[in-house]
């Protein structure tokens, strides 16, 4: 599980992108990136979302976002019918 917190912005999107790289290579069969605490989103974050749900590895990507802070930017986009959004970390977690 990747807990994020604070801005999602272009000086955090590549440090998380990096661990979801790392978690690819671990060859983990779900990565459940948690955005609760996330008090900003902005489009570079929202592009690492993107790249973690189409990488080519087998890795079943959850995105925990369920404030006005991270729900509402993706619903701003089609990416809530293209990412795997869960209300609480939770519900992410379930049958895994």
């Amino acid at each position: 599980m990747l807990a994020v917190s604070g801005a999602l912005d272009l000086a955090l999107a590549p440090k998380l992108r990096q661990l979801v790289d790392h978690a690819a290579r671990t060859a983990a069969p779900v990565v459940v990136i948690d955005l609760t605490a996330v008090d900003f989103l902005a489009s570079a974050g929202m592009a690492v979302l993107v790249r973690a749900h189409r990488q080519p590895e087998p890795a079943d990507v959850r995105v925990v976002a369920s404030g006005r802070l991270t729900l509402r930017p993706l619903e701003l986009t089609p990416l809530t019918d293209e990412l795997a959004l869960f209300p609480s970390l939770s519900a992410a977690l379930q049958g895994v």
